[in-house]
């Protein structure tokens, strides 16, 4: 019976290049074809496994990573290596009520989901979705509007995490100044360091021309912008979400565009993924990705690699490089 299981294909679909590391520490690709097969797989020719890659691409196949599924897993499971850094997906309180304990993956995907965010404030600043879209349709710039200067302007940041901070360095390259938003504040230093102050909740939607949403999904996050929210905002902001789709209320923001209120959104998640509001799609001044900001080459086989190294910690060391923040207490973090 293998020490450790592949569940789901991995993200970066390079298995190839981390066959020897499973071969010397007993991993297995798992080879259920359906939710109830990977039950009962789980119960009997994998019970004894003490750890698993889940991948967030299992979904697809053995259905969400709900208490059901946790409840499922092997009689002996003690860690789970999850695949992203975003992890709402998987059921944390039912984990940690079987005493299984959990990694993610951090930081691979702070440079990748940066440069989409900037991406997306540019594009929402200088119009050119709209202005694409004409050029694609013969209509050359005839009905784009103008766009604006990033020059000067003041962008908020809600989650100073390491994506954050990476955008913060690379729009401060666009003279644009930064405050934030965050559950701690950090040090006098870091903040100098990436020319950031802090605000309050209320004055970041107060005063910021852009606001960039990077907080993870929780209960408290769920609808983070809502109607209220959007009203306490500058006329002409912009809003740009690469976090968690349910963190904005897509009907509050499809209103708040349409009356103007809200100039234009830069969106790489949605609420109820892979469908998108109506409204977001026929808005001109709407950029919209298919959740990609994370997706290159170097980041998936970067979150793959950084994932098999807990793997290699659980197996070898009894313990986890990077577990979710609700786990960090059992680690000594």
């Amino acid at each position: 019976m293998p020490r450790g299981l592949i569940v789901g294909p991995l993200i970066s679909v390079r298995l190839d290049a981390f066959e020897t590391f499973m071969k010397s520490h007993d991993i297995e690709v798992i080879s259920s074809k359906t939710r109830q097969d990977l039950f009962v797989d789980f119960a009997e020719k994998y019970k004894d496994v003490k750890a698993i890659y889940l991948s967030a691409f299992g979904v697809g196949t053995y259905g969400p990573f709900d208490k059901e599924f946790v409840n499922h897993l092997p009689e002996k499971l003690k860690y789970i290596n999850y695949s992203l850094a975003g992890y709402d997906a998987l059921d944390i309180a039912a984990c940690t009520a079987r005493n299984i304990y959990v990694s993610h993956v951090e930081k691979m995907i702070d440079a990748p989901t940066a440069d989409m965010a900037a991406y997306l404030i540019l594009a929402s600043f200088r119009n050119t979705t709209h202005a694409q879209n004409n050029l694609r349709l013969g209509r050359w710039n005839r009905g784009v509007a103008l766009g604006n200067d990033p020059e000067g302007k003041m962008l908020g940041i809600l989650g100073m995490g390491g994506i954050g901070k990476a955008l913060a360095k690379r729009m401060r390259g666009f003279e644009m100044s930064i405050q934030y938003n965050n559950r701690n504040r950090l040090s006098a230093e870091v903040e100098k360091e990436y020319g950031a102050t802090y605000v309050s909740f209320e004055v970041l939607l107060q005063t910021s021309d852009v606001i960039f949403v990077s907080v993870p999904l929780s209960p408290s996050t769920f609808h983070l912008l809502d109607t209220p929210q959007f009203a306490m905002m500058k006329p002409g902001v912009i809003i740009v979400n690469t976090a968690r789709g349910k963190v904005i209320s897509e009907s509050a923001l499809v209103t708040a565009l349409e009356s103007g209120h809200v100039a234009a959104a830069g969106l790489d998640v949605f609420e109820d993924e892979p469908n998108v509001h109506p409204g977001l799609l026929t808005h001109p001044r709407c950029t919209l990705q298919p959740h990609i900001s994370s997706s290159t080459k170097e980041s998936l086989y970067n979150m793959d690699t950084a994932t098999m190294k807990n793997m290699e910690a659980a197996l070898d060391h009894d313990t986890l490089l990077t577990p979710v923040p609700e786990h960090k207490h059992f680690f000594g973090a």
